[in-house]
């Protein structure tokens, strides 16, 4: 457990990185691949597939949950590695990133609810089953654009470190910052303008962007690891 010693070192730079890149492996999996062979545009269908490909299903809940575990490592380090840049900040970007991730646990709730309807483990007849599963699904739904919110104050923040830092390349921190839009706007979209397919190719740019970004800064972090460290502030120092 040495590497979590010290946060300035290059190997602990290396794990964090590692870590966060294996989030974007697993998350792809559960939340890109899984809903697309199981959701359909009706609760029955979806509830029809669920059960059909269950054990699909229940792995992609398994990666959420991983993913999950995985996050309060990262963020934590992350948080290590910036606080020397902005205590203030880097505190401010992991309660962004707790909060994401504690929306994200309250929807496997939901996901485990939607389960017991399409299983039979939930009595009732198909009329309600399928009013329950559409309520479940549109309260899933809307946990996206809540944690979205989370994650785009989460990217703005660790951008904005990442600027001020030196440790990692600033191009990195530009794409954070200006892809990190397409979260909020995929929120809005969906919530207020859901008719707007000018604004829905306009955040798919953005998305693009901040994808690319976050996966070239966690690929940076653990391939090379973070730069020297820059001198630590003052304040911070007299603590």
């Amino acid at each position: 457990m040495k590497v979590f010693n010290d946060p300035t070192a290059r190997n602990y730079g290396r794990l964090a990185g590692g870590l966060y890149f294996s989030i974007a492996v697993f998350g792809a999996f559960a939340i890109g691949y899984v809903p697309s062979q199981i959701v359909t545009g009706d609760p029955a269908g979806t509830m029809a597939n669920l059960v059909a490909k269950r054990g699909l299903y229940n792995a992609g809940i398994g990666a959420d949950t991983l993913v999950m575990l995985i996050e309060v490592m990262t963020m934590t380090m992350l948080f290590q590695i910036f606080r020397r840049t902005n205590e203030t900040l880097a505190f401010a970007a992991m309660l962004a990133r707790f909060a994401m991730v504690a929306v994200m646990g309250a929807m496997l709730l939901f996901q485990a609810g939607l389960t017991s309807l399409a299983t039979g483990d939930i009595v009732a007849n198909d009329e309600i089953r399928n009013a329950l599963a559409a309520l479940m699904m549109d309260t899933h739904h809307a946990g996206i654009w809540v944690w979205q919110a989370f994650f785009w104050m989460h990217l703005m923040l660790l951008g904005t470190l990442v600027l001020k830092s030196g440790l990692v390349p600033r191009l990195f921190g530009y794409g954070l910052i200006v892809g990190s839009f397409g979260y909020i706007f995929d929120s809005v979209y969906a919530f207020a303008f859901p008719d707007a397919d000018w604004f829905g190719t306009l955040r798919i740019g953005f998305l693009a962007i901040v994808t690319l970004s976050e996966v070239g800064f966690a690929l940076w972090l653990a391939i090379r690891g973070p730069k020297e460290p820059t001198p630590l502030n003052p304040a911070l120092a007299a603590a």
